[in-house]
């Protein structure tokens, strides 16, 4: 074995033994290879797994309704045209009506939101009036309905 290190550690003359000042010392390297292939095969071993045991455990579970979501949420739609004429629904009312029929959805769900539809011509003033009679009637959601420009502008 005159080529390459042996784990002995024996010399060219001879002798078997890893003494003297001709000898060469034993191999002390560990080889990580081995020990990367398992590691590597155990990774994919446990990604293929892991989703089987997360289902693996079937259960009859009991039925309530007190944990049910609300499936769609609630809301009414107000619209003021450019002329100031109101709509609720797409119907048109006048304020006592309005605020008759949004006591009401009040009274069904005091989650109800109003959705604010108001034409950019019509005075802040009626849209603060608007907002003041379903505030009265109990709806304090109120959320204001825009329309995205068709083309946006460069900031300045």
């Amino acid at each position: 074995m005159a080529f390459g290190r042996t784990s002995l550690g024996s010399s060219a003359a001879g002798g078997g033994r890893a003494t003297g000042a001709g000898g060469q010392r034993p191999l002390s390297d560990i080889n990580v290879t081995p020990l990367v292939d398992v590691m590597l095969v155990l990774l994919v071993i446990f990604i293929i797994t892991a989703p089987l045991m997360a289902s693996s455990i079937k259960l009859d579970l009991p039925q309530t309704d007190a944990g049910q979501p609300n499936d769609t949420p609630k809301f009414v739609s107000v619209s003021v045209d450019a002329a100031g004429k109101v709509f609720l629904n797409d119907q048109a009312v006048n304020d006592e009506e309005l605020a008759a029929r949004l006591q009401k959805a009040a009274a069904d769900s005091k989650d109800t939101e109003v959705q604010l539809r108001a034409d950019q011509t019509v005075p802040y003033g009626k849209v603060v009036a608007l907002m003041g009679i379903a505030n009265k009637a109990g709806l304090s959601r109120i959320g204001f309905v825009t329309e995205a420009d068709a083309a946006p502008q460069k900031p300045r």
